[in-house]
């Protein structure tokens, strides 16, 4: 055995030498191939990331989460890339920097690419707002609604939205209509149905809050014969404070949202949830704030009324201003607003629904500047019975008279105590029970958006098109259109004939834009005094309203 054929200490066999050279070419080749494979591979994926000459086409780059929705810009400008400097007075300081921080993109994007949704694409979504916040606020709160699939917006702009460089801004983006408070828009809307009616009477000379309730009804009003015309499928009013989160849409698309709702439904309600900062020297809510108290509709009813004394936190309510949510309307014949935060019909009743997980995220006193920056916008007195007749919430009341009254480190500490939450165990505790929540997604979306440059490349399309005007006046007639000449151009932008288009404006008479015949104030005051044995016929403007309080719980 110990010499045998298996005998572990038996020497090694030799092939025979006509079996050697195949065997070394067969190790050659393999070894070459080894070799070139992962090279191969390299130059494979070196051609497929190439973003060259070749590029044609930008809506072939990648799509969010399927949403058919294309990103960053669908069409191509001249406009050169970004070495060009921004002159823009709006946009000095703070406000440039912010709108033109650069550093990894997060996804794709070139120089001069605009945002715009697919023409067949459906539903289409229109935003209607009426504003006097500057572009830092606008262009971020704008583009992160055209990632969700918002088509149109209808800006309704005052102070320093309405100023020559924000104007310009704004006009350059596609999809975006501006509109100026002009004395001719005054005159059209002072002739407009709602002043013989009585819905909204309850808030007709009023000042501060109440005249911005009237005002925003008026231009909701002017926004749906504008959507009729531009073939809108969704009407939605948004404050640029706000956000919608379309929670528990696939694709985080609030189209896909929409799209999925029944065909009888007129309306669809977005609760709304109120932002919780953590820090007194917030700059840029939209990317600084994650924490949201949810609404009353989102969470157990227990729960809520349980806990509503640590969660008000010694504040006249659960959330500090407005509970009552948001709403999209279906666009449609008779369709009216009933006020800034719901729609109504004249003809029927409105189907309505409300979402269980989809929400408006309301940004409010996120920085402390708005103290003051709310006082300096009425001219109220600041005592409890003058405040009754400028604000309709009892936290906007009280913020007035602290801002009116006390000195700047007054102000601070009464802001640290009432509006920023630096409890920390407090805050646990209230987000494990369900009623504070993280939310992540708006501030990636618009960091995002920053980091590729979308919001300095608007500014410097703006300040293209702002050269383009010779002098102020010029400029002014050019974006202050009449509201007939901006229907107008609508009819004619989406390719209308002269038939369809006298057909939609039939339908607008019939709508919301029937005007009185005279525009003496004493006719429309008997007319109005007239009517009030009708207040029942339609149901009084929905005001901004607080949460449901304890009281509330003791009578259901």
């Amino acid at each position: 055995m110990a010499g045998g054929p298996y005998s572990r200490h038996a020497p090694l066999q030799q092939l025979p030498r006509s079996q050697q050279p195949q065997q070394h070419s067969t190790s050659r080749i393999l070894l070459w191939a080894l070799t070139m494979l992962p090279l191969g591979l390299a130059a494979f994926a070196f051609g497929l990331q190439w973003k060259g000459g070749a590029l044609s086409d930008p809506a072939t780059i990648g799509r969010l989460g399927g949403d058919t929705s294309r990103l960053p810009g669908v069409q191509l400008s001249n406009s050169p890339s970004g070495g060009r400097t921004i002159t823009t007075s709006d946009c000095a300081g703070a406000s440039t920097d912010a709108l033109s921080k650069r550093n990894i993109p997060s996804f794709p994007h070139h120089p001069g690419w605009q945002y715009a949704i697919v023409g067949e694409a459906r539903p289409k979504i229109c935003i209607c707002t009426s504003t006097s916040a500057g572009l830092d606020q606008i262009l971020p709160w704008l583009y992160y609604h055209r990632v969700l699939g918002v088509t149109n917006f209808l800006l309704f702009v005052e102070g320093k939205a309405a100023s020559r460089n924000s104007s310009a801004v704004l006009e350059a983006i596609p999809g975006v209509q501006v509109v100026h408070r002009t004395k001719e828009l005054e005159e059209k809307q002072a002739k407009s149905r709602i002043w013989n009616e009585t819905w909204l009477s309850s808030f007709f000379f009023r000042p501060c809050n109440y005249e911005l309730f009237v005002r925003q009804s008026l231009n909701m009003e002017m926004a749906i014969v504008m959507a009729r015309a531009a073939g809108m499928d969704w009407i939605i009013h948004l404050d640029t404070d706000e956000l919608l989160h379309p929670a528990g849409s696939s694709e985080f698309s609030l189209r896909r949202l929409l799209g999925e709702v029944a065909d009888d439904v007129d309306m669809v309600v977005f609760p709304n949830y109120e932002s919780a900062i953590e820090r007194d020297d917030i700059k840029e809510p939209f990317t600084e704030v994650s924490m949201f108290k949810k609404n009353y509709d989102h969470v157990m009813k227990e729960t809520y009324f349980g806990l509503y004394r640590e969660a008000t936190r010694g504040n006249p309510n659960y959330f500090l201003t407005y509970g009552n949510g948001k709403a999209a309307a279906r666009v449609q014949n008779h369709l009216r607003p009933n006020g800034a935060h719901r729609w109504h019909n004249y003809m029927k009743n409105p189907n309505e629904i409300k979402l269980e997980e989809a929400a408006v995220l309301h940004f409010t006193y996120t920085k402390f500047s708005d103290l003051t920056s709310r006082r300096d916008r009425c001219g109220c007195k600041p005592t409890k019975e003058d405040v009754k007749k400028c604000f309709m919430l009892e936290f906007d009341r009280d913020a007035f008279i602290i801002a009116s009254t006390f000195t700047e480190e007054e102000m601070r500490v009464w802001y640290r105590q009432h509006v920023v939450w630096t409890d920390k165990e407090l805050n646990l505790k209230l987000m494990r029970k369900g009623l504070l929540t993280r939310i992540y997604a708006p501030m990636v979306i618009i960091q995002g958006l920053r980091e590729a440059g979308v919001f300095s490349d608007a500014l410097i399309a703006g300040q293209e098109l702002l050269e383009k005007y010779k002098s102020r006046d010029e400029f002014l007639s050019s974006v202050s259109r009449s509201p007939e000449k901006m229907k107008s151009s609508l009819d004619e932008r989406v390719g209308l004939s002269e038939g369809e288009q006298q057909t939609m404006r039939k339908t607008d008479e019939d709508m919301e834009i029937s005007m009185t015949t005279s525009q003496d104030q004493d006719i429309m005051q008997r007319a109005r005094r007239q009517l009030q044995q009708f207040l029942d016929v339609y149901p009084q403007a929905m005001p901004p309203m607080g949460s449901p309080d304890l009281s509330s719980e003791i009578t259901s």
